[in-house]
């Protein structure tokens, strides 16, 4: 599902196309996407209202809107967020969610095929509370090592895990945590209180190495993930662990080992060069 790379690259090539235009018309199709807001009151509070910033927080793409709403939108695995400049054809209208009709006759279009994605709208306090439960975005200057090894020192739990908790670091999914771990040559199942300091270094460079090479790639398309302008991405023509179990390791030559052990989720790594 998306990480952060691919929601930022989202709201990048958005925001230009949405910041500072109206929205005459909201049109919702499905509900079931919806979270601690009713159809009725998501779509009149977006006729007629401005949206003034697009943005992320985690993983989550967030329109600011001019009465101090915001309106989150979380695509996951099989969502998309697209602008068209003209009336959509059935193919297009097809699996739309929320359709948001500009002053400029253009449409803002959340289509979702499976609709695994969310929507919110909150408020101030209610926003105050929702990103107050996530972790430090790791591409922000305040993002230090030290700041990354106070987030994660005190829990036992695999640091896999551990960096991909929300509420710990914001951002970080299966795919960047397998190919951070790699850069970094930490075990994925070790506990994360037994990181060194210098570990902890290591560790806190490779994630937002990883991020940023991922965000300059425009994110990972494995199977359903577009950008803002609908293409695919192009990091996973540059993963070195992700998906690739069973194959050479790029640094030792080793076969790549592959678990479901740590959190469910595939877990891929070098038994040599991540001892």
């Amino acid at each position: 599902m998306p990480e952060l790379p691919e929601v930022e690259t989202i709201v990048r090539q958005l925001a230009p196309q949405l910041e500072g235009y109206r929205i005459a018309r909201a049109e919702l199709r499905k509900s079931d996407v919806l979270r601690r807001v009713s159809k009725a009151r998501l779509l009149q509070t977006l006729r007629r209202n401005t949206i003034e910033e697009v943005s992320r927080r985690a993983k989550h793409a967030v329109l600011r809107l001019a009465s101090g709403h915001r309106l989150i939108i979380q695509p996951r695995m099989t969502g998309s967020l697209l602008v068209h400049e003209r009336r959509l054809t059935a193919a297009e209208s097809k699996y739309a969610v929320l359709i948001c009709t500009l002053d400029d006759g253009r449409r803002f279009v959340y289509r979702d095929v499976r609709r695994l994605g969310t929507i919110w709208l909150l408020d101030d306090t209610g926003w105050a509370a929702y990103t107050g439960r996530i972790g430090p975005e790791p591409l922000e200057e305040t993002f230090t090592p030290f700041v990354f090894a106070e987030r994660l020192r005190t829990t036992r739990t695999a640091i896999k895990k551990a960096i991909m908790d929300q509420r710990r670091v914001a951002g970080v999914g299966n795919i960047y945590a397998n190919e951070a771990l790699f850069d970094a040559g930490i075990d994925p199942s070790k506990p994360t209180h037994r990181l060194s300091l210098a570990e902890f270094a290591r560790l806190h460079e490779a994630v937002v190495d990883v991020l940023n090479r991922a965000v300059a790639a425009s994110g990972t398309t494995v199977r359903d993930y577009r950008t803002g302008t609908g293409e695919s991405g192009r990091f996973q023509f540059e993963l070195r662990v992700y998906g690739r179990g069973g194959q050479a390791c790029v640094r030792c030559g080793k076969r790549l080992a592959t678990t479901h052990a740590i959190d469910l989720r595939a877990t891929t790594f070098c038994p040599r060069c991540q001892r």
